[in-house]
């Protein structure tokens, strides 16, 4: 059975690597975003999935555009089953829509957290369990009939990282389960969503990665933990640097004494790093200075002194 994959990202690489493992659904072509400029050099990097696919010796494909002429002849040349679409980050309109079954693997409980940035936008809001959704592809923003979808609880301690990589093994076994129905000539049944439960998650912009001291502690840590390992939290030094902020816990309250003349921001308390929050405390345990390396926060303190003092 012919298979053709759509994706990009780390999460993606995980899914492709799984389809691999199984001979009947390894991928005839792979295909993924150009090469970009990346990082503080600007060199040019391949996407995570064209990095497996190379791996992998699979056909790979990086059209500027998926939905042009030359692209949407590559994929029916080799007449896919399905055409498996994971975190591609690209809009696939007509005629893909409707020349082949797009099947969509989208880490959400479905029709809750349609959009870019899915297990990120659950764990800031607290939510106690996400999963995956194996959905039909269609115009709309993962608006699409569903397939099936599986559970998995957010732990408390869950940080983008654990929780993704838990959803990438439920991920690909929803979808070999999926694609075995295919292989059997079974026709996949699907439900439409109910759009009374439908949130949007939307694309992590630079303000939501700025721990706003205004906001309560409890919601800033769970921001931390969101965007961990891989896009990163931020703090504002007093000099309006930013400090990268990769761990971090609810502070206990005996370490911040607070009145009416305690201001907001960072402050070091008993060797400790701590962001005085509206609302509780976050105390900073692994951070990362402008231009340096992550490091815990007391090596930060010793090297650059209590915020708002340069080390002597």
């Amino acid at each position: 059975m012919s298979i053709v994959f759509l994706g990009t990202t780390d999460f993606a690489a995980s899914i492709l690597d799984r389809l691999a493992t199984r001979p009947e659904h390894r991928p005839s072509l792979v295909l993924t975003r150009p090469d970009r400029p990346r990082g503080r050099g600007r060199r040019l990097s391949s996407p995570p999935v064209a990095e497996h696919a190379r791996a992998l010796g699979l056909a790979l494909e990086q059209p500027e555009n998926v939905n042009d002429e030359q692209a949407v002849a590559r994929i029916a040349a080799v007449e896919p089953a399905a055409v498996v679409v994971c975190a591609f980050g690209a809009l696939i309109r007509e005629p893909l829509l409707s020349a082949h079954l797009l099947l969509n693997v989208h880490p959400s409980l479905l029709p809750r957290w349609r959009g870019a940035a899915p297990l990120e936008r659950a764990i800031i809001a607290g939510d106690e369990q996400t999963g995956v959704s194996i959905m039909r592809l269609t115009a709309g923003l993962d608006s699409g009939p569903v397939w099936a979808s599986r559970s998995e609880p957010i732990e408390p301690t869950d940080s983008y990282g654990s929780l993704a990589a838990r959803l990438q093994a439920l991920s690909g076994e929803l979808l070999l389960g999926a694609l075995d129905e295919l292989a059997a000539g079974r026709a996949l049944e699907f439900a439409e969503q109910d759009e009374a439960g439908v949130t949007y998650a939307e694309k992590i912009e630079p303000s939501d990665r700025l721990l706003d001291p205004a906001r309560p502690a409890v919601e800033l840590e769970r921001v931390v933990r969101a965007l961990h390992p891989h896009i990163g939290a931020r703090a504002e030094l007093p000099d309006g640097a930013m400090l990268g902020v990769q761990e971090a816990a609810l502070a206990a309250p005996e370490l911040l004494a607070r009145d009416d003349q305690q201001e907001l921001g960072l402050v070091e308390r008993d060797g400790r790093l701590l962001l005085a929050c509206a609302d509780g405390a976050l105390e900073l345990l692994v951070v990362q200075p402008p231009g340096g390396r992550p490091m815990d926060a007391a090596s930060y303190l010793r090297g650059h002194g209590p915020p708002g003092r340069s080390p002597a």
